[in-house]
C-alpha cells in the first residue's frame, strides 16, 4: 500500500491550501514537512528534490511533483474530481483558473506596502463581488444543479468554497446578493469530508500572521 502524499512547504496557506483542500475533499490523509527556515528550503534544493527549484512540492505515488497546477490537476484526475469527459474537465479548468486568479490577488495582499493594503482590499472585494462571483451565480442559476459541473462534486466547487471561505474573512456579508451561492456554500460545506476539514485541529491554515509572514520573508528572501 502506497504511503501517504508528503507536502513540502511552508506553514503558511499560500499555493500548498489548495492541495490541502483537495487532498481533504477527497478524504486523503497527508503528512507535511515544513520548511522553517532558508536551509529547509536548500537542503530540498540541493537534494535536487525541487525540479524548478520551487515549492510546493508533493510526493505522491513515487514522485516528486511540483508546480501548483500539476499536482492539483493530479489530484482530482486520481480521486475522481475531474469531470467524466474532456468537456467537463475544460469546464472545471475553467472556473478554477477563474477562483485562482481571484484568491492569488488575497494571497499577495500581505506583501503589499502597508499604505496599498487598504486600497488593495477594497479592488478584491470589488473584483469578487462584481466579476467572479455574478459568474458561479450565473452558472449555478442557468443549470439549476447543486455543483458547478455536471451535478457532480468536483475539484471547481472545492476551490470555489476555498475563494468564499478567504474573501469572507475580509467582509463576512460578501455573499449577501448571491443567494445561490450562499446555499452553494452550505451544501458543499456539509459533505462529510469538507465538514471534517472545517472543524478546528484540521490540517487546514488560518490567516497569515505577521509572525508567520517574517518567516516566509526570511525562507524566501522576500
Amino acid at each position: 500500500m502506497a504511503g501517504k502524499p508528503k507536502l513540502h512547504y511552508t506553514r503558511a496557506r499560500g499555493k500548498m491550501e489548495s492541495v490541502r483542500w483537495l487532498l481533504a475533499a477527497a478524504g486523503v490523509e497527508f503528512e507535511e514537512q515544513f520548511l522553517e527556515t532558508k536551509e529547509d528550503l536548500e537542503k530540498l534544493r540541493s537534494d535536487g528534490r525541487l525540479l524548478f527549484q520551487q515549492v510546493p512540492m508533493v510526493e505522491i505515488d513515487g514522485m516528486q511533483l511540483v508546480q501548483t497546477r500539476a499536482i492539483l490537476s493530479y489530484i482530482a484526475a486520481k480521486y475522481n474530481l475531474y469531470g467524466k469527459d474532456l468537456k467537463e474537465r475544460a469546464m472545471i479548468d475553467m472556473y478554477v483558473e477563474g477562483t485562482t486568479d481571484l484568491m492569488l490577488m488575497v494571497m499577495m495582499l500581505p506583501l503589499q506596502p502597508a499604505e496599498n493594503k487598504e486600497k488593495q482590499s477594497a479592488l478584491i472585494i470589488e473584483r469578487a463581488t462584481t466579476r467572479y462571483f455574478p459568474a458561479y451565480e450565473k452558472i449555478l442559476k442557468d443549470h439549476g444543479q447543486n455543483f458547478l459541473v455536471g451535478n457532480k462534486f468536483s475539484w471547481a466547487d472545492v476551490h470555489l468554497l476555498e475563494a468564499i471561505l478567504m474573501l469572507e474573512e475580509f467582509k463576512s456579508d460578501v455573499l449577501t446578493k448571491f443567494p445561490l451561492l450562499q446555499a452553494f456554500k452550505t451544501r458543499i460545506s456539509n459533505i462529510p469530508t469538507i465538514k471534517k476539514f472545517l472543524q478546528p485541529g484540521s490540517q487546514r491554515k488560518p490567516p497569515l500572521d505577521e509572525n508567520l509572514l517574517a518567516q516566509i520573508k526570511q525562507i524566501f528572501n522576500f
